[in-house]
């Protein structure tokens, strides 16, 4: 345990010097600021290109409207520039010879997959959370007494898809040595889980929980209607790590 919270250190300090960390809160602070204003702005700028004999129609902006451009913003960008900051997550540092130096000294391969997991998983908490402030702050300012249900719930199955993602990357990474594999696979399963967003498997599919954040808003979807995807999405993530690590115990590096 104790090399487990040193090496998770490690992979944390390395996050910041390399500036993973810095990346990720600037991308995602500035998708947090953009959202609400560019929902309160928008219906301005429309009504500001007046064509002669056109009329353009807007309904006034609302809460919800806010968290529209929030969950399109980091489920499409933001999940993104996630994958592509740690496609190399274990590739880098093999290729540099650095970390077989340490598991030559006695560092558990497990150790080192739940490790960089924890480490990935703790900067894109901390993003997620850090733009979900941010544009609570600015929704509540600039949409005051505006009511949305089920906003908790919509914002952990968001955060939870993200993780799903992170093991996939982790998972793949374990398979494939160089860079680009693991950036390939992890979009491969992405758009697997699109294709087969069908009626009679949606209620399993984890992209339900990047797809249904505003149906959840607007009570078109029931937050019970996505028990099957998050769990599904828990025992994936499980799956992934443990696979990971299997896979990664019998590697030769």
């Amino acid at each position: 345990m104790r090399n487990y919270f040193i090496f998770l250190k490690k992979e944390i300090i390395e996050s910041i010097r390399t500036y993973k960390l810095l990346i990720m809160l600037i991308v995602f602070f500035v998708f947090g600021m953009m959202s609400p204003l560019t929902a309160k702005l928008l219906p301005e700028i429309f009504s500001s290109f007046t064509t002669e004999g056109i009329t353009i129609s807007i309904t006034n902006p609302t809460a919800i409207d806010s968290w529209t451009q929030f969950f399109k913003n980091i489920s499409q960008m933001g999940l993104i520039v996630m994958v592509i900051l740690f496609h190399g997550i274990l590739a880098t540092e093999l290729s540099k010879g650095t970390l077989i130096n340490m598991l030559t000294k006695g560092l558990s391969r497990s150790t080192v997959i739940l490790s960089k997991f924890t480490s990935m998983a703790i900067v894109w908490t901390l993003s997620y959370m850090l733009a979900f402030i941010v544009c609570l702050g600015y929704t509540v300012y600039l949409f005051p007494g505006d009511q949305t249900s089920n906003l908790l719930f919509s914002v952990f199955c968001l955060w939870l898809f993200g993780m799903f993602l992170l093991s996939v990357l982790l998972f793949a990474s374990t398979l494939i040595k160089n860079n680009y594999g693991p950036l390939l696979i992890t979009g491969g399963v992405v758009a697997v889980l699109t294709a087969c967003n069908m009626p009679a498997i949606q209620k399993y599919n984890p992209s339900s929980l990047a797809a249904k954040n505003i149906a959840l808003l607007t009570r078109a979807v029931k937050p019970s209607n996505l028990f099957y995807a998050v769990l599904t999405s828990v025992i994936c993530i499980l799956i992934m790590v443990g696979s990971s690590i299997t896979i990664f115990r019998k590697k030769q590096l």
